[in-house]
């Protein structure tokens, strides 16, 4: 009987090492990952705003401090993971989200994504992540930001899901946009058309809400052409990095 329980006790902590692998991401390479991160500021910003790095230990640390009220980061769960109702099923390790936020966005925008970071380092299971952000989300936990402020994410790749509201389905996209706090903003408040690309549009409208602009093609010609070399060294790691 005693060999049997202390089988069954190696078989249980197998399980949940295997499952604690399942949920943890594999670092980028601290110098890609904090260019990366800095890819998504307007390049007056850079030198001054502060870099976080993803421990998959733990979750972000702070890898450079900067005095300029902004920050940026990479994030490999992003916040469109917890919009719509489609079950979380994994952890994917090619999700990359470079963000950055305002001073009023990092106290509150920004909170979503590192609580998540912590609580995926910690094992929580996929499906009980998101119900719980969700679930935050709902009650108010997660304040909109006190202020009108911006979150540049200019940075020249983007993979993430490309409709969230509606399924789990992932692409990588070659974008870079600005997002305005528009809290309780509507499509139709600001005339947003069909033409997202061209002109404003709201995404999560709510609390939450933001106005995206995305930048001109001769903008994003010269973001492409400024990152050659980072943008050839995520092909390099995972195919489907490459734009």
């Amino acid at each position: 009987m005693r060999k049997l329980q202390t089988s069954a006790v190696i078989v249980g902590l197998l399980a949940s090492l295997t499952a604690s692998t399942r949920h943890r991401i594999e670092p980028l390479p601290r110098d890609l990952e904090i260019q990366l991160a800095l890819s998504a500021l307007p390049p007056h910003l850079r030198d001054h705003a502060t870099v976080y790095v993803l421990n998959p230990a733990k979750g972000f640390e702070v890898a450079r401090e900067g005095n300029n009220g902004f920050r940026a980061f990479v994030a490999r769960t992003g916040d469109d993971a917890f919009r719509g109702s489609w079950p979380l099923r994994e952890y994917r390790d090619d999700i990359l989200y470079p963000i950055s936020f305002d001073n009023a966005g990092a106290k509150a925008q920004m909170r979503v994504f590192f609580d998540a970071a912590e609580m995926q380092a910690k094992g929580t299971p996929p499906r009980e992540l998101k119900k719980i952000i969700q679930d935050r989300y709902k009650t108010g936990y997660y304040q909109a930001p006190a202020r009108a402020g911006i979150s540049y994410m200019l940075s020249p790749v983007l993979r993430t899901y490309w409709n969230p509201e509606e399924n789990d389905s992932v692409g990588t996209l070659n974008g870079p946009h600005v997002m305005y706090y528009a809290p309780n903003v509507a499509g139709e408040d600001i005339g947003a058309g069909k033409l997202a690309g061209m002109y404003p549009f709201v995404i999560m409208p709510g609390r939450h809400g933001y106005m995206i602009q995305f930048i001109g093609v001769t903008e994003r010609a010269g973001v492409n052409k400024e990152y050659e070399e980072m943008l050839a060294r995520l092909c390099k790691i995972k195919a489907v990095w490459c734009l």
